[in-house]
């Protein structure tokens, strides 16, 4: 078991203990959810290094509010963390929420939700369910290192193929050809969409900001497992990191090969630093790259870059797109994010008119 580790200036509980907010593994149904302990393991072999806090969740399905600007409406996350250590990681925040940290604790105490297949398979069953696409990856990876001892991921789709529930993946991991097997046969039988995260191909950009993914050139390759096996699979390029990975050369690029593995869609994405986020970016930037804190600082006053330079970026990529011979832009995706002013007026973001 691991000592507890302070992390982004948060003092380690004088208990020893983290109160989480489930219902945690052998935990004590007479005491309240909150104050119970998880089950700690230490990671071994190729999790050495992580912390696996093991909960049992009540509920896996969870409702998306209207508000959210999201084109889907019910989600399924099994794994709370992720060790992928992506800089710009947007869910960061949700550690907090568990008492968490958002730096080594988010990068390394990942939260296991064990029940989660026997979960989604009582929640289906209850008459009130009525079989809504439900999307995976829109939190944490649910392909990331710990899906390889775990396999929730893999059961959750056994679960919704079984009782012909639609949903969509996405992932930056290449551990998806895995279940390609499952994908493939649940897309003859009812609506499947999966989606990769390929920002870049330039290994230096690659290792600096997520440097415990898959490289980025095996992501391509999956791509094109997926569609050979006539499973959709579109890409987003993202994110698309302002003085990092939005060269001209860079995006054409990464486009070249995800047109050229057969993406179903193609998606620029520029990058996204929501609160709390940002702070640990630019903490990131000011130590690796220093000369791009202040073009950052006054392109991130808010959580989106600019609209007139997501337009920009947009209409380049797309121009890059056909010219590779590439999919056309579309509307219909499962995936996406709106800023709330757009999702209010119920207007498309511009920044996803590639979809």
């Amino acid at each position: 078991m691991f000592a507890m580790v302070a992390d982004m200036g948060r003092p380690a509980p004088a208990d020893g203990h983290e109160h989480l907010r489930w219902r945690l593994a052998g935990a004590d149904p007479e005491r309240p959810a909150l104050l119970e302990t998880a089950e700690s393991h230490e990671g071994r072999g190729e999790l050495a290094g992580l912390e696996l806090l093991h909960v049992r969740a009540r509920s896996i399905v969870n409702r998306v509010p209207e508000t959210s600007g999201m084109p889907f409406r019910w989600t399924v996350n099994v794994y709370r963390g992720c060790s992928h250590g992506c800089v710009y990681c947007f869910a960061r925040p949700t550690h907090e929420y568990l008492g968490l940290g958002i730096g080594e604790d988010f990068d390394r105490r990942i939260v296991v939700k064990v029940n989660a297949v026997e979960c989604l398979r009582a929640e289906m069953r209850a008459p009130r369910w009525g079989g809504e696409t439900i999307a995976m990856g829109t939190n944490t990876d649910p392909y990331q290192p710990v899906e390889g001892r775990y396999r929730l991921t893999r059961g959750v789709i056994e679960a919704l193929a079984e009782a012909r529930n639609p949903f969509s993946i996405l992932t930056k991991s290449t551990l998806i050809g895995r279940d390609i097997d499952l994908l493939a046969d649940a897309a003859t039988r009812m609506p499947v969409q999966t989606g990769l995260s390929i920002g870049t191909l330039d290994e230096d950009v690659w290792r600096a900001t997520e440097p415990n993914t898959p490289n980025p050139r095996r992501r391509v390759e999956t791509v094109a497992r997926l569609r050979a096996a006539g499973v959709p699979c579109g890409v987003f390029i993202a994110p698309i990191i302002p003085g990092l990975s939005d060269s001209d050369d860079q995006l054409e690029e990464v486009v070249a090969a995800v047109c050229a593995a057969g993406a179903t869609w193609i998606s620029p994405v520029m990058l996204y630093l929501r609160a709390g986020v940002r702070d640990h970016y630019l903490g990131w930037l000011r130590a690796h790259r220093p000369e791009l804190v202040a073009d950052a600082e006054r392109r991130y006053r808010r959580a989106y870059g600019p609209s007139a330079e997501r337009d920009a970026l947009a209409a380049r990529v797309r121009a890059m797109i056909r010219a590779h011979g590439g999919p056309e832009p579309r509307r219909d995706t499962p995936f996406g994010r709106r800023p709330a002013a757009a999702a209010r007026a119920g207007r498309p973001d511009p920044q996803l008119r590639l979809l």
